[in-house]
């Protein structure tokens, strides 16, 4: 059929191919190197202990059949071995039906991982890359010209990404509507990067222009997708620059590189296509019928967008199909963060020995300049955000951190940027504080280099011994 394949877009399809088997090598290799403190036999909130409570069918896993720390340390690490095959081009080496399958494989083993992820994989780009890692299985390979209905389908996920995210603004905080918003965010993001600080100081009208082209390419330029070319090209690109652009603001772990991984499809690249016989019909079929289904189900995101209690990042079905996106409905007006101290004195006194924990990406240290994590995602750092927030977001998973750190958990310390105790001297007592962070102002950054100042709010955890914080988690 010649209407089922858009020859010109090859070149298209295998720029999104390894850039998305390039964002899988990062999610396996976040998963492999982290899950042990995470999710692991003691981890903060063990895989057994979920799959012990919660049935197959409504998170559908590999670990519901078999978990050890080793099993699963062998997913995430197959994971990042397949991702780097497929980026380095493998599938295109293969039979059609061959390479479809090798696309599956990581499109499992992710799904394995979230689903017994619990509040550490409860985020919106982890359904993302599960819904586009999906529709990359029907794209096929060299063997074929990229079918029509699956970039239509890709268009279609990037068209509820961006106008999902448009309306939960308007619909959300009303410094979206009144252009106001980038006057906090950069300061109040999950995890500022290098250069936030910078970014925060721009002039505050330009703040207003940064927020209205937001408006305008969330709320307009998604409809411009379905068009022809080349303005499909151009809105796509425009996206891409978007993106981009939030990269360099901060540290949002891989949301916009998947963001920008779904437009690549949509752009196309000049080259000559090279030529390929037709479709074969048990390809046709499949493809057909498996974007029938996903169509079907899509219907309950888009009545979501449409509904005035939209809801953001959420799954629709327990394959993380078809899912809702959004991000920063509101935004805080002030940033708190929890830090946390030991202390290796027999009896905990204010004027103690405390020594404080530092994090790799959250900000600590006021002296200290953040870091470029991102798409690297430091899931603790981010959790402890949301800890900051309210202690109900932290509820979960802090009281086992803190018996961790009690006990000098290799595990756990290898999170962390540093901790102030000897492997063979573990803390007596460990506190956190509640601190107010602001950016410094030109001035004190000329005068003492750092960007942070912090003042003390109040007490977030009393002093706690082991035996106490066991009893916490």
């Amino acid at each position: 059929m010649d209407w089922f394949t858009a020859p010109d877009y090859w070149l298209s399809r295998l720029v999104f191919q390894r850039a998305l088997a390039g964002v899988y090598l990062v999610a396996f290799l976040t998963a492999a190197l982290q899950f042990r403190a995470l999710l692991g036999g003691r981890g903060m909130l063990p895989v057994p202990r979920f799959v012990a409570r919660v049935p197959f069918k409504r998170a559908p896993s590999l670990f519901h059949l078999h978990y050890s720390d080793r099993f699963y340390a062998s997913c995430a690490w197959t994971g990042c071995a397949v991702s780097a095959a497929l980026a380095a081009g493998l599938d295109s080496l293969l039979p059609l039906w061959a390479g479809m399958l090798l696309w599956l494989v990581p499109w499992a083993l992710y799904l394995s991982i979230v689903n017994v992820g619990q509040t550490w994989y409860a985020f919106g780009w982890e359904s993302l890359l599960l819904e586009v890692g999906f529709v990359a299985v029907l794209l096929g390979n060299d063997e074929v010209a990229p079918p029509v209905v699956v970039l239509f389908l890709l268009r279609w996920i990037l068209f509820r990404v961006e106008f999902g995210a448009g309306l939960i603004k308007m619909r959300g905080d009303e410094c979206w509507r009144r252009l106001t918003c980038l006057d906090h965010h950069h300061e109040t993001q999950p995890m500022p990067g290098p250069l936030s600080w910078f970014f925060h100081h721009l002039p505050r009208p330009l703040h207003r222009v940064e927020v209205a082209a937001n408006h305008v390419t969330q709320l307009v330029v998604p409809f411009l997708l379905f068009t022809p070319q080349p303005v499909a090209t151009a809105a796509a690109a425009l996206m891409i620059v978007t993106q981009l652009w939030l990269v360099l603001s901060g540290n949002f772990s891989w949301l916009n590189w998947i963001t920008i991984v779904v437009a690549l499809p949509a752009v196309r690249f000049p080259a000559h296509a090279p030529s390929v016989p037709g479709a074969p019909l048990w390809y046709e079929v499949v493809v057909l019928a498996v974007a029938a289904l996903l169509l079907g189900l899509s219907h309950r995101p888009a009545r979501n967008m449409l509904s005035r209690r939209q809801v953001m990042n959420r799954s629709f079905d327990p394959l993380h199909l078809v899912n809702t996106y959004g991000a920063f409905g509101s935004v805080s007006r002030v940033r708190h963060e929890v830090v946390i101290e030991g202390t290796a004195d027999d009896v905990p006194r204010e004027d103690s020995d405390w020594r404080e924990y530092e994090f790799r990406g959250k900000p600590g240290d006021p002296g200290r300049w953040p870091r470029q994590f991102a798409p690297y995602h430091l899931r603790l750092d981010w959790l402890m955000w949301f800890a900051a927030l309210s202690p109900a977001y932290a509820g979960s998973w802090f009281g086992a951190l803190v018996e961790r750190l009690l006990e000098n958990d290799r595990d756990t310390l290898r999170l962390l940027r540093r901790s102030p105790f000897p492997p063979d001297r573990p803390p007596r007592f460990v506190r956190a504080r509640l601190f107010r962070y602001e950016y410094t102002d030109w001035r004190e950054l000329r005068k003492t280099g750092a960007c942070w100042r912090r003042t003390y709010v109040r007490e977030y955890l009393p002093p706690t011994r082991l035996a106490e914080a066991a009893r916490r988690s």
